[in-house]
């Protein structure tokens, strides 16, 4: 019968997991390298730091990739990521705030401005919903990935 191995099927199901694991392994390093890069690569002295470790290790992330990561931080190769906030109005008039970290700040805000157009809603300018949220609060929110054409 063709099409019907098994190994075929564990096979196929094992690389989408991998692809998904990856994907996330990627994110936490890259969040773990900004984290050590703003300040100290020790997690005892860097809370930001030391809360990205901790999803990382909860998430199953080897140590080594930890390592690696924050080692990257503190080399001059390392990416230079930027940290940006958008805000705007979703379906019905939903306030949203998105905080974005980004190498490349164009492609981001197309993503992003489409992301709002495609879901009914439109990017607002800077200010235009943030009076509305209280700065603990907006830490405290829905996190939503969305992914770009280009693979980083």
């Amino acid at each position: 019968m063709a099409g019907h191995s098994k190994w075929a099927n564990i096979q196929h199901r094992k690389g989408r997991q991998d692809k998904l694991r990856s994907k996330l392994f990627s994110k936490l390093a890259k969040e773990i390298t900004v984290a050590a890069k703003m300040g100290d690569p020790d997690p005892d002295k860097n809370p930001r730091l030391r809360m990205a470790v901790k999803e990382a290790k909860s998430s199953s992330v080897p140590k080594d990739v930890i390592d690696r990561a924050i080692k990257k931080s503190q080399g001059g190769d390392a990416e230079n990521y930027d940290e940006i906030r958008y805000e705007g109005y979703g379906p019905g008039g939903v306030a949203v705030i998105v905080e974005a970290m980004t190498d490349n700040r164009n492609r981001t805000a197309s993503t992003v401005r489409s992301t709002f157009s495609k879901s009914g809603g439109n990017l607002g300018e800077t200010g235009s919903v943030g009076f509305m949220f209280d700065a603990t609060w907006a830490k405290q929110g829905l996190s939503v990935s969305c992914s770009t054409a280009q693979a980083r």
